[in-house]
């Protein structure tokens, strides 16, 4: 008898916890899972409103690269937290077409960050790259005698190896 009663008890609790589950994907599955490009919108990054305060040149601009940095992870954050709550309400299809997107965010960080290092390590101060669907923009800290044709040539240079951008899609941005 005692066993019987466990069984019933172990079998209520499986069955509400699938309905739970079946109800939360019911009324779950008409939310779209944003678009990434969404979260990852170039002009929230590169808005001049993320630097706040009167600071000298050089703190100025460390915190604009601070603040865009910050801004970039926490996007690509939120957006990877989204995927992978789609990813485990999904069926095989959407899970696939997730982890393909998570895969691409991976690739777009781990390139950015490759030329974030190159342009750092050609003598500039500072530099954040941004990969959006429409180019790539790369935010340079302004060196002395402001960039001048030959910075520029060399920063495209270094997104031309790094990336399958072409010139037309690069876009060089002097922070002063």
């Amino acid at each position: 008898m005692k066993i019987w009663k466990k069984n019933l008890i172990a079998g209520a609790v499986l069955l509400a916890v699938c309905g739970g589950i079946y109800v939360n994907w019911l009324y779950g599955g008409d939310q779209a899972v944003a678009d990434l490009t969404d979260k990852l919108d170039e002009d929230k990054l590169t808005n001049s409103d993320l630097v706040m305060g009167e600071d000298t040149q050089e703190d100025t601009q460390a915190s604009y690269f601070a603040a865009v940095r910050l801004s970039r992870q926490q996007a690509r954050d939120s957006a990877v937290s989204l995927l992978q709550e789609a990813m485990s309400y999904g069926n095989d299809v959407e899970a696939a077409q997730t982890s393909q997107q998570l895969e691409e965010i991976v690739q777009t960080a781990l390139c950015e960050a490759q030329i974030e290092s190159l342009v750092i390590a050609k003598g500039y101060a500072d530099c954040v790259a941004y990969i959006s669907e429409n180019g790539i923009s790369v935010a340079v800290a302004a060196p002395e005698g402001g960039m001048q044709a030959a910075d520029v040539a060399v920063i495209a240079d270094i997104v031309l190896s790094q990336s399958e951008f072409t010139m037309n899609d690069i876009r060089v941005v002097e922070v002063p």
